[in-house]
């Protein structure tokens, strides 16, 4: 499982949500061998006064945040993390300065799916990658 949220200035977030959408997804699916119809997102827009930050990272400051399931390694991380900064530079036209990036872990015992506890669920995809 990954769940994204992403965190920016409302105009641009706005503009640029389907390709931001598409450039995290596609890196997802790459880097861990992601399943491509288990897309989670959710963008929050920001007012300028709510969203404060040093100035030097501009109008595209973008914060991605990542739930994830245990379980992958660390070259999977780092392959995210590189597949992240090249497609939202390539697709969305935001430099790797004005974004930043967490993966958070947590046990599938930790996530409710379906009604269901994940760790008792047959997911479709491997997370040990």
């Amino acid at each position: 499982m990954a769940q994204v949220v992403v965190y920016g200035h409302r105009e641009p977030l706005t503009r640029r949500r389907a390709a931001l959408s598409d450039a995290i997804h596609g890196a997802v699916m790459v880097a861990l061998d992601y399943p491509a119809e288990k897309r989670f997102h959710r963008f929050v827009g920001l007012a300028a006064e709510d969203f404060v930050h040093p100035a030097d990272r501009g109008e595209d400051y973008t914060i991605i945040e990542i739930s994830l399931f245990s379980g992958r390694s660390d070259d999977a991380k780092r392959r995210l993390i590189a597949e992240l900064f090249a497609r939202i530079e390539r697709d969305a036209g935001i430099a790797p300065h004005s974004v930043e990036i967490t993966l958070t872990e947590t046990p599938k015992v930790n996530w409710g799916i379906r009604g269901r506890n994940a760790a008792d669920l047959d997911l479709g995809y491997r997370v040990e990658v």
